[in-house]
């Protein structure tokens, strides 16, 4: 790769390295050998990031578009985790440390690019700097504290306070994803979001 190449290449993908030096201190060379493991991903709507029952290698960045975590039941129902918009860190990292396949799916839910970076050799500079431990512990305690207020919100909040918590913690979803996929979220049907919806228009 020339060095015009490389100079494109690198303004072209910093989006993932802007977040990292967002959390922590990254040392130029750490930069440098992290933007080279980084491989570009167009996921059209519909598609899966990574499917359960697959064994994920690779944790990746959104730089357009929509996701969402699902569980499939044995039914096949499902019930929506979480979604994942433009500036977020998508993976199935359980299963990564596990080395076991993935318990859920990681969907588009619209035309969307990824930034990709293969987990084994992301590792293997957490021995070089101790800057990619303060950003990995960030990212889990993010993760935490959205387990823990999710977990909360189960056990406390009724199906129109979850609804209107849903509104407040994503504004813009509400135009983006189809009522069924909002319904699966809230842990109700799609025809009692349609009654909710209704009475909070009135």
């Amino acid at each position: 790769m020339n060095i015009l190449d490389h100079k494109n290449r690198t303004l072209s993908i910093r989006h993932f390295v802007d977040l990292i030096k967002a959390i922590t201190t990254l040392p130029e060379e750490q930069e440098e050998k992290f933007i080279d493991l980084i491989s570009i991903k167009h996921i059209e709507a519909g598609e899966n990031f990574i499917r359960a029952g697959q064994s994920p290698r690779t944790i990746g960045f959104v730089t357009k578009g929509l996701f969402r975590y699902f569980y499939t039941s044995e039914q096949g129902s499902e019930f929506t985790k979480g979604f994942f918009n433009k500036g977020m860190v998508i993976s199935s990292y359980d299963a990564i440390l596990e080395n076991s396949p993935s318990h859920y799916t990681i969907q588009a839910l619209e035309e969307s690019i990824v930034e990709v970076v293969p987990y084994d050799r992301f590792q293997q500079l957490f021995l070089e700097s101790p800057c990619w431990n303060e950003f990995l512990v960030a990212l889990l305690q993010k993760g935490y504290l959205a387990k823990v207020t999710r977990e909360r919100e189960f056990l406390l909040l009724d199906a129109e306070q979850r609804y209107q918590t849903f509104l407040k913690r994503y504004p813009d979803l509400e135009s983006r994803v189809k009522q069924h996929i909002i319904a699966s979220y809230l842990g109700i049907a799609p025809e009692s979001l349609s009654r909710i919806r209704k009475k909070l228009i009135r």
